[in-house]
């Protein structure tokens, strides 16, 4: 069984204590009294302990007054004590602020946060908290709580802790986080089924509007492609007819050799209507200034006159001939423009027919959108899936957490184990009372309230008894947890200090059998009582620490 085995304890600048360290051993006798005159320091070691090992003191003291008021500064504790085969130090100060673990002479979890230390301190290395310790290593008269005076769920929490059996309210805390987690996660995964739920149905939705509209879409460019195509047919075939009816067509050359003769014409017979002219006018020739006679006259009137008739004749059939022709032309003009515009109407036809089958093209590309779509329905199921065997998963989780639930809270295990115990605490309790004279049937229930009843069966409360009386009933509480804890294997401990238990609440009798009680316990036990009754108690130990005061400060003045 490994036992918390508290060696030494020193401290300065605590309180009233000065820069010198004030020091105790604490395992050299099984029994030591301290003494000394009302504020003295005497129970410094009370605060220095609690301190040190809880970073609070014993007594009610706000932190920051830890501090000596003189020297304001330079607050050291330093704690010794073996767990099984190693060795721990505890140091902890104020001004400057130091927590310090070693374990066999090396400084444990350096860079570790002080919390952390703390909590390991706690739950690994001493295995007690700050209540447990003021309830079974600690009992001031003044300054403590007794079990009986505590609340129901503190009370239980201290047996909770001798019985070791905290670790099963840490594992429901975590059980409730748990149970927090599993629904938050539950309720995140819902939401999230439902969001896949809704987009395959969506994702549904777009596959058969994207497959539908492809079809349709290519459907109508084909249609409109035949249709266009068909026009295109026609409108060559159209182009083929104008042109074979303009093919080999002169009509132009023609026109210019004609309207060419035509112009010849019009001379000759402006030349003739010259000359008709000249004769009728003048008798003289301009050539060689000869006289013309009148016959030579009218015969050349004469003949320019029949020259004039053919040329009007050949001038007449000649203008229709050039009509008929410049009629051509406007027909093949009007041909001409009509090919030009069926060609442009061809073009403008096929660049449309290039468009829809561009376009077709491009929804066939587009067949990858709805693979893409149809890839994320997959996704998507595969999600909802998911969702679906977590859901179930987390379903079978809650109920084995609430399963667990109901053999973690109080009412399951913890309180098994407790009745367990239980019989054997009264049983303790009593054993304890008996041996100091106070004769009554003492049972804690398993919501620990008391049943206390006389010889004579009468009922009593503990605010019903004196105060010598509770002390009683405190101190058989005390030692009943330190045996129950030992028992337990939780805490094993050497060291009890008992401050002033004796100066108000025990009288002579009590005391004598409390002593008795202290010799039953002195196997591996150092116990220390302090009292301002040091006189009458002197020969009752087998050492004696007396403190006093000297210019302010606290000191130890040596044994008696």
């Amino acid at each position: 069984m490994k036992l918390l085995y508290f060696k030494n304890i020193r401290w300065k600048n605590l309180l009233s204590t000065g820069n010198q360290f004030t020091e105790i051993q604490l395992d050299k006798t099984s029994t030591t009294l301290i003494v000394g005159e009302n504020g003295s320091g005497k129970s410094t070691v009370l605060d220095a302990l609690c301190f040190g090992l809880f970073s609070k003191p014993f007594r009610r003291i706000n932190r920051p007054q830890l501090i000596n008021s003189i020297n304001d500064g330079g607050l050291l504790v330093e704690i010794e004590f073996e767990v099984g085969s190693k060795s721990y130090m505890i140091r902890r100060g104020i001004k400057k602020n130091i927590f310090e673990i070693f374990v066999d002479g090396k400084r444990l979890n350096q860079d570790a946060k002080t919390q952390d230390q703390q909590e390991y301190l706690e739950k690994t290395i001493l295995k007690l908290n700050y209540k447990s310790f003021t309830q079974i290593v600690l009992l001031g008269a003044n300054h403590y709580i007794p079990f009986m005076q505590l609340k129901s769920t503190d009370r239980r929490n201290i047996i909770e802790d001798l019985l070791d059996i905290q670790i099963f309210s840490v594992m429901n805390g975590l059980l409730k986080y748990k149970i927090s987690e599993n629904k938050d996660e539950s309720q995140s995964i819902e939401v999230n089924r439902k969001l896949a739920d809704g987009n395959i149905s969506i994702t549904e939705d777009v596959i058969n509007d994207l497959k539908k509209t492809k079809t349709n879409q290519i459907q109508q460019n084909e249609s409109d492609i035949n249709t266009n195509e068909e026009e295109v047919d026609r409108l060559n075939t159209a182009i083929k007819e104008l042109m074979d009816s303009i093919s080999g067509d002169k009509s132009a050359q023609t026109l210019k050799e004609l309207e060419g003769y035509q112009q010849g014409i019009e001379r000759k017979i402006m030349s003739s209507e010259s000359e008709i002219e000249f004769y009728e006018q003048n008798d003289t020739c301009s050539t060689c200034s000869q006289e013309l006679s009148e016959e030579h006259k009218t015969k050349m009137i004469s003949e320019h006159h029949g020259q004039m008739h053919k040329s009007g004749t050949a001038l007449l059939s000649l203008g229709h001939k050039i009509d008929d022709l410049k009629s051509r032309l406007d027909y093949v003009s009007k041909v001409q423009t009509a090919i030009t515009t069926n060609q442009n109407q061809i073009q403008a036809i096929n660049s449309y027919i290039k468009k829809l089958k561009d376009q077709i093209k491009e929804i066939e590309a587009r067949e990858d959108d709805v693979d893409k779509k149809i890839q994320k329905l997959k996704e998507l199921k595969n999600e909802l899936k998911s969702c679906m065997e977590k859901q179930e998963k987390l379903s079978e989780q809650k109920q084995l957490y609430e399963t667990a639930m109901v053999l973690l809270k109080d009412t399951g295990i913890k309180t098994r184990i407790i009745r367990q115990y239980l019989p054997i605490m009264n049983q303790l309790i009593n054993k304890y009372l008996a041996s100091m004279d106070f004769f009554v049937s003492f049972n804690l229930d398993e919501k620990f309230e008391e049943k206390i009843k006389s010889r004579h069966r009468d009922e009593f409360t503990y605010d019903s008894f004196s105060e010598g009386e509770k002390m009683r009933i405190d101190l058989a509480l005390l030692f009943t947890w330190r045996t129950i804890a030992k028992m337990k294997n939780s805490v094993n401990t050497n060291l009890l200090i008992l401050d002033e238990v004796f100066d108000s609440s025990l009288d002579a009798n009590g005391t004598d059998e409390f002593l008795k009680i202290l010799n039953h316990l002195t196997g591996n036990q150092n116990i220390f009582i302090i009292s301002h009754k040091g006189d009458v108690l002197f020969d009752k130990f087998k050492d004696i620490i007396k403190f006093e005061k000297y210019k302010n400060f606290s000191r130890i003045v040596g044994g008696i």
